[in-house]
């Protein structure tokens, strides 16, 4: 995964150039029990934030560099288009275009109008409520629409 994540270098994020830099070991030593951890360090391995835990898998195969297309999945059925749209342009950003998959109402592809917008939207909305159960899962697209 970490050679995956190499490509990220340089995304814009809030008008400033984002680096991912990766460390030697595969391992991060949290604070001990009862040792105060200052809020540095937090583990994730278990969250439901994290896709990218099981290497090989679907998820882990479809990582992509920042782009301005983003990839929606875990859509319930009562949001269309204009809701998803909406939710996007909430935060100022500009929604160029967008499209459902043909086979799978449950997915879709939005369009952004800069990669920076796109970042920023996927940090913002990337576990959003949708309702009925539904956390929106955000992440870089590979296409375009």
């Amino acid at each position: 995964m970490w050679q995956k994540v190499a490509k990220f270098k340089g995304a814009e994020y809030f008008r400033k150039a984002l680096y991912v830099h990766t460390l030697p070991c595969l391992n991060t030593q949290l604070p001990r029990e009862g040792h105060e951890d200052q809020g540095l360090t937090k583990d994730y391995a278990t969250s439901p934030l994290h896709r990218f835990k099981k290497p090989g898998s679907k998820n882990y195969n479809n990582i992509y560099p920042p782009s301005g297309t983003l990839h929606l999945s875990n859509i319930p059925p009562a949001v269309g288009e204009e809701d998803l749209k909406a939710l996007f342009s909430s935060s100022g950003a500009s929604v160029t275009a967008f499209k459902f998959f043909q086979k799978d109402r449950k997915m879709a592809l939005i369009q952004m109008s800069s990669v920076e917008e796109a970042v920023e939207s996927l940090i913002e909305f990337h576990n959003h409520d949708l309702g009925e159960n539904h956390h929106l899962r955000v992440s870089f697209s590979k296409s375009t629409i």
